[in-house]
Formats: structure tokens, C-alpha cells, sequence
């Protein structure tokens, strides 16, 4: 693979109704109803407005035969209307349903998870050897009787894994790990491969980015390996809602597609579906626009192993490096900014003020200044630049900072990385792949045996928060979970305020699992399969505990992916039937079936219970 230049991945193609996936063809985007499959108008005009919104193919939930045999009628009145836009029946648990809907929609999706193997108890079995391989026949056997109907009926499949819906067999054997959820994947891929049945996408989703990365870098090394090269879905599953939402989005699928990994997306956010489009949309475009970009010369460092994703070890410097969270940046400069008004866990590590007077700020505030009017004061450190980088020796600081982009470094700069044991590197880029020419960076910041703290500069031109934090999620999020980053500074120019370029960078922070400033929600996006208003509950659930920095909460619209998704959630709130509502700490059902308007008092006084209740 090149780490350091643009080519989207080759696989196959995969036809799908009149919009075929993969070679070629652009990076298909799409989104979900949350309307009853039942109920064909409202799923029509769901429909429309998610196909209106720029959607390549629209999914719809079939819980039952009766669900699935209604998406004719769905459909029908679609092709009424002149929509022609490809269905994807989305079904759990039951072959039966899925046979019923390949005779009618373009693409059906499966989950390996439960599709034959019963629901997932999280009980820890023991498979011998035969038992294991008794189950992948039953498996087999079942499988090809899907393709079968598919084939006749030109139907392409989904093979979409979630990890939280792994089985308790491949769980048994593999437990909850990227290397489980790759082979509940390549378990049905092979029967595909032996039947001959090419229409096939793949998907691997979890609510934690790293592990939904790692997961699919780690497919497509097995395809390789066994000779496929079928295209891929991407998702970040129970993403959010909001800026949450939008940057863990961004983090998890712009990571791979920078990677020129997917050839379809889906942006699950806990709004309207029709939201989804524009979000997933700037994404796409946002990456892809890098074809044909200079090319980036890089050192590929031979010890590297990208499916590893393990932070660089780096030297500490001041609170900079080593075990130390990454740090913040935030401009000082411009917007009139008050940096006393900014408060509590998302207050920047250090302020950068240019060659401004350092006294007209608090002393409590860490400012870095141009080295060209630096004095020794303190909580004040220097800025180099390469055309001031000559004054290091001369200049007093326990930190120094110095400001360069990868094209810029000769050897001169290299030694004085390498002399220099007080200088933290900061890593800008103008370049139309920033990734890429950072990467390059890294590698060869490893060929030569540096252990110099980096921290990442990106610098954008955004007017509008939402086109921010989809293009810096990316970026930064696609190194710091390679492992590369000490830090981050993101640079605005156009009109946002720096308390919101803050947010964004605690975000990123987050999503990435590097820093922990806020309470983490898991919430779903809805189908319709969802037990209650999704949307109101998440606010209500999020005014009761926004304040619980570092506890994760899980908002599940149904039992399908709701305990295996909390598997890491501190608690969970999932509904359980109409207007009902289950509570977990961690994955055990604590209370089932408590009436919708008790529940969130209920989840106060289950974290109460176990200490995890602040007060506000």
C-alpha cells in the first residue's frame, strides 16, 4: 500500500438495481428510514426526501415476512412517483425474511451475527473442534439457500457485521475482537466466493473507531490474502447526533477513505435521515477531490504495521510526549477571543499569541510567542520557524517550539531535531493530501530513530461549524489513529469562533479515544425498528448527564444491536417494547421493562448507585 499518496482502492463490481458499486463508480452514499416498514406512505416520502437529498440507495428495516413482503408496495408506489433509486432490505434473526425480500428489493442485507446463529446471550461456550465445524455447515447450508433466491431474482447481498452483534460462537473462539468480527464476515464471504455469487458488498461497523478501522484493515489483509477483492460499505454505527455525531463520523469513515478505502458510506446520525446526505456527502467529496494530487515522496519506515494502530513513542517534554494526553493549541490572535471566559475540561494546553505582549494575558494562561520577541517569563515558551530556527541555541526555554511543513525539512533541520532535546515539532501542511505528505513525515521521523514530540497543525478556510469538523475529523483523525500525534492545533481562518475550533479539537480528541473531556454517547441513528422518540429521548438523557465527563452512555433504539453496541458503554438505555425501556451497567440487563416516562430517573439512580453520579 502507499501510505502517502491518493489512489482509491480496486475492487470489484457489485451490480445493485441501476446503480452499480465499486470499480469504477463513484463512492455510493445512502441512509436508513425510521418509519414502519408496514406503513408504506410514510416510508415513500422518508424515502424521497432521503433520495431528494442526494441518496444513492435508501435501506428500510424488515422485521418480519409482512414487513418485507410491503417493501413491493413501497416500491411500487417509488416507481409511481418516478423514483427508481435502488431498496435495501435491512433483516435480523430471520432467513425466512430475507429469502421473502431478495424476491423483491435490489439488496438485502444480513447479519452474520444472526443470521443462523441464535441471538447473542453473552454466555462464554465451548465449541470443540467438530461442534465449530458442524455450525459452519449448518451455516453453509442455509447461506446458499439465500444466494439461490438472490441469484434468480439478481439480487446483491450485504454481508454487514456489526460488533456488537457478534455470535456467541464466534465470540467462543475469537471474543470481542477485530480478528472476530473479521472472520464472522469471511465465514459467509467464503461461501460466496464457492458458489460463485459476485454481488456482494461487505461491512464492517462499530461505535468505536478504532476498532472499526483496525476491523476493516484487517478484512481487506484476509480478502488479499484469499484472493477477493469485494467492495466495502463504511459506517460508524451509533454515532451521535451533532457535532459528536458529525466528527466521529468523519474520524472513523474519512480515515479509510483517505486511505482510498470504500466505495460506500452511510453517516448514522441519531436526526432525520435525510440529514445523513449532505453530512456524508462533504465527506466524499471532501477526500476524493485529492486524485491526482502532487505526489508525495516518502520513506516507508520498514518496522511499520498498519493494521497495529499503536501511539509513537515519544520523548516528554514539558507535559508534551511520552503517556501524556495530546495536548491543544488554540489562536489567541484574532475574534477578540476571551480566554478567561473559556472554562472547565476543554480549556487549551497552550495559547498562541504571535508576537503579541505575553503580560496582557493571565499569567495562569500558557502562551507560546514568536521567538523573535521572546522573553524568558513564566508559563511563556518560543515559536520557531525555519527561517528563525537559527536562534535556538541562543535562546533560553525549557520548551521551544518549532513550526515547519515536510517539504521544508533539509538536513540542517534534521539535525537540529536530532541535537535538541527541549523541542517540540509542530507539523503543518499546505498540501492538497495533508495526510499523506504528514505521513511521509512520520516514517521518516522513524527511518532516522527521532523520538521528537509532534504535534499536528491543520489550517482550514471554513465558514460553517459542520464543513469544519467533517474536514479536520478526518485529517486529524486519520493520523492520531495511525499512532502519529502528540498533539493538535487547528487553524481557522474564516468565521467561527475559536471556542468552537476548541470543541472540534476536544472532539476529534475524543472520538479517537485520546482524551476523554466529556461524557461519550452511543446512541443509534433509528430504523424502524426503534421503540421509542429517538431524538427527544437522546436530549433528555443528555440534559440529565452531560456533566459526567468520561462515562459512556448507550441510547439504543431496539435489542438488536443495543447490548452487543454498549459493550464498552459504562450504561445503557435500550428500548425493550413500546414506550418501554431496559437498563444496563456495562453489558447485564440491570431493570427490564421500565415505563419510557420513568426510565431517565431511573438511569440517574442506577449511576447514583454504583458511584458514578456528580453532582452538577
Amino acid at each position: 500500500m502507499d501510505y502517502f499518496n491518493y489512489h482509491r482502492r480496486k475492487s470489484s463490481v457489485t451490480r445493485i438495481g441501476n446503480t452499480p458499486l465499486g470499480g469504477e463508480n463513484p463512492v455510493r452514499i445512502q441512509s436508513m428510514t425510521n418509519t414502519h416498514t408496514q406503513e408504506t406512505l410514510p416510508c415513500v416520502e422518508q424515502s424521497i426526501r432521503i433520495i431528494d437529498a442526494g441518496a444513492d440507495y435508501v435501506r428500510l428495516t424488515a422485521q418480519g415476512t409482512k414487513e418485507a413482503e410491503n417493501l413491493a408496495n413501497i416500491e411500487k408506489e417509488l416507481h409511481k412517483r418516478g423514483y427508481h433509486t435502488p431498496l435495501i432490505a435491512d433483516i435480523h434473526f430471520n432467513p425466512n425474511v430475507a429469502d421473502a425480500a431478495a424476491r423483491i428489493v435490489e439488496k438485502v442485507r444480513i447479519n452474520p451475527g444472526n443470521f443462523v446463529d441464535s441471538a447473542r446471550t453473552f454466555v462464554h461456550l465451548e465449541y470443540t473442534d467438530e461442534e465449530y465445524a458442524e455450525e459452519i455447515k449448518k451455516l453453509r447450508t442455509r447461506f446458499i439457500q439465500f444466494l439461490d433466491i438472490c441469484k434468480e431474482h439478481h439480487t446483491a447481498v450485504r454481508i454487514g457485521v456489526n460488533h456488537g452483534s457478534l455470535s456467541d460462537r464466534i465470540m467462543s473462539r475469537y471474543g470481542d475482537t477485530p480478528a472476530g468480527i473479521v472472520e464472522s464476515c469471511m465465514e459467509f464471504l467464503r461461501v460466496c466466493k464457492e458458489e460463485n455469487f459476485n454481488d456482494v458488498v461487505l461491512s464492517i461497523k462499530a461505535s468505536n473507531t478504532g476498532i472499526m478501522i483496525k476491523s476493516v484493515r484487517l478484512l481487506i489483509a484476509k480478502m488479499e490474502q484469499e484472493g477477493m477483492n469485494y467492495p466495502l460499505h463504511l459506517g460508524v454505527t451509533e454515532a451521535g447526533d451533532g457535532e459528536d455525531g458529525r466528527i466521529k463520523s468523519a474520524v472513523g469513515i474519512g480515515t479509510l477513505l483517505a486511505d482510498g478505502i470504500g466505495d460506500t458510506i452511510r453517516v448514522s446520525l441519531s436526526e432525520a435521515p435525510e440529514a445523513e446526505i449532505p453530512v456524508a456527502r462533504k465527506l466524499v467529496d471532501y477526500i476524493t477531490n485529492r486524485e491526482g494530487h502532487t505526489p508525495i515522496k516518502g520513506k516507508t519506515y520498514p518496522h511499520f504495521d498498519f493494521l497495529r494502530m499503536e501511539r509513537r513513542k515519544s520523548k516528554i517534554i514539558g507535559n508534551i510526549g511520552g503517556n501524556n494526553v495530546p495536548v491543544t493549541i488554540a489562536n489567541a490572535l484574532e475574534k477578540n477571543v476571551d480566554i478567561i471566559g473559556i472554562i472547565g475540561e476543554q480549556y487549551p494546553d497552550y495559547w498562541y499569541i504571535g508576537n503579541n505582549d505575553p503580560n496582557k494575558y493571565p499569567n495562569t494562561a500558557v502562551r507560546i510567542v514568536d521567538a523573535d520577541v521572546y522573553v524568558p517569563q513564566p508559563n511563556v515558551y518560543p515559536l520557531f520557524t525555519t527561517k528563525s530556527a537559527g536562534l535556538i541555541p541562543s535562546i533560553k526555554a525549557k520548551t521551544k517550539f518549532l513550526l515547519f511543513s515536510y517539504p521544508q525539512l533539509d538536513e540542517t533541520l534534521w539535525r537540529i531535531l536530532k541535537e535538541n532535546d527541549d523541542i517540540v515539532a509542530i507539523l503543518t501542511s499546505d498540501h492538497k493530501n495533508p495526510v499523506g505528505e504528514q505521513r511521509a513525515f512520520f516514517h521518516e521521523l522513524l527511518c532516522r530513530g527521532l523520538d521528537t514530540p509532534v504535534i499536528l497543525q491543520q489550517n482550514y478556510t471554513e465558514n460553517d461549524n459542520e464543513d469544519l469538523q467533517i474536514k479536520a475529523g478526518a485529517d486529524f483523525g486519520a493520523l492520531l489513529s495511525d499512532g502519529f500525534g502528540d498533539g493538535v492545533w487547528l487553524q481557522n481562518q474564516g468565521n467561527i469562533s475559536t471556542e468552537a475550533e476548541i470543541c472540534c479539537m476536544y472532539g476529534i480528541l475524543q472520538a479517537v479515544r485520546q482524551r476523554i473531556s466529556k461524557t461519550e454517547y452511543i446512541s443509534c441513528p433509528g430504523c424502524g425498528r426503534t421503540l421509542f422518540d429517538l431524538q427527544k429521548t437522546i436530549a433528555k438523557v443528555k440534559a440529565a448527564t452531560s456533566h459526567l465527563k468520561g462515562l459512556k452512555i448507550g441510547i439504543m433504539g431496539c435489542i438488536v444491536n443495543g447490548p452487543g453496541e454498549m459493550a464498552d458503554a459504562d450504561y445503557g438505555y435500550v428500548g425493550a417494547g413500546r414506550d418501554r425501556i431496559s437498563l444496563y451497567k456495562n453489558k447485564v440487563c440491570i431493570e427490564k421493562n421500565i415505563p419510557e416516562e420513568q426510565a431517565v430517573e431511573k438511569l440517574i439512580e442506577l449511576i447514583k448507585i454504583n458511584g458514578d453520579w456528580k453532582d452538577k
